[in-house]
């Protein structure tokens, strides 16, 4: 393949980015490197090209860091590296699908639980004991009542706070929640209608949109797989 010659101006437009950035990309070693002129401006080529296209396409699915972490290594002749990398992305996302999983269960569990029942914890806890039970700190807990997602009694004259049935399993949807990272206005809408029809729609509402953003996640990774694949396989072809 020929290399045909390309400003930072060319990739710029083709990215989407300043040339300042496709200077900086070369800089920090995204870009392979590139020659000079007798005046000292870099000489782009198909390669800068290829290079950059893989790399914004990697950040897509495996987040800026873990692209940049990955063309580093190829660029370093490091290409075991860059796929121990790969793979550990696709290990987290992995991982994250499980968690899911887990969590829609516990979720439906919990939801599911009357808080008068024998099962659930009949005496007020206070705030130190429900954030021991929850594996939390207590501050997450004022955080979550500052958000105005839980409600727990306060003592008369004190003002400790003591939280009952309800206000313990609402805590524990909460922080099942929070390690599914869905940001507290979302949870107050899966909340709001438990509490006033028992209804967990809400609940399944976010679990769907928590894994359609995981397999979205899975397929810009597989795109941006591609793109490095055609960057190595030409490199190879090339060298």
């Amino acid at each position: 393949m020929s290399h045909r010659a390309l400003r930072p101006v060319d990739l710029a437009r083709e990215a989407g980015v300043s040339t300042q950035q496709i200077r900086n990309y070369a800089d920090t070693g995204i870009l392979p490197p590139a020659e000079r002129t007798a005046a000292g401006y870099r000489r782009f080529d198909t390669r800068h090209r290829e290079a950059l296209l893989a790399y914004r396409a990697l950040a897509k699915g495996y987040g800026w860091e873990a692209a940049r972490s990955i063309m580093l290594a190829v660029h370093d002749g490091d290409l075991t590296g860059a796929l121990a990398l790969v793979d550990a992305c696709h290990a987290a996302l992995h991982g994250q699908r499980l968690a899911l999983r887990a969590t829609g269960e516990a979720l439906e569990a919990v939801a599911g639980q009357d808080p008068g029942a024998p099962a659930a914890p009949q005496s007020a806890l206070r705030i130190g004991e429900v954030a021991a039970l929850l594996g939390v700190r207590a501050s997450a807990l004022r955080v979550w009542e500052a958000a105005g997602l839980l409600t727990p009694q306060r003592e008369p004259g004190t003002g400790y706070r003591w939280y009952g049935p309800a206000e313990v399993r609402d805590a524990r949807m909460i922080h099942m929640l929070r390690q599914g990272r869905y940001p507290l206005t979302r949870i107050g809408d899966v909340l709001d209608g438990l509490r006033a029809t028992g209804s967990t729609e809400a609940l399944r509402a976010a679990l769907a949109e928590r894994g359609a953003a995981l397999a979205a996640t899975a397929v810009a990774m597989l795109e941006g797989s591609a793109r490095l694949h055609d960057y190595v396989a030409g490199a190879r072809r090339q060298a």
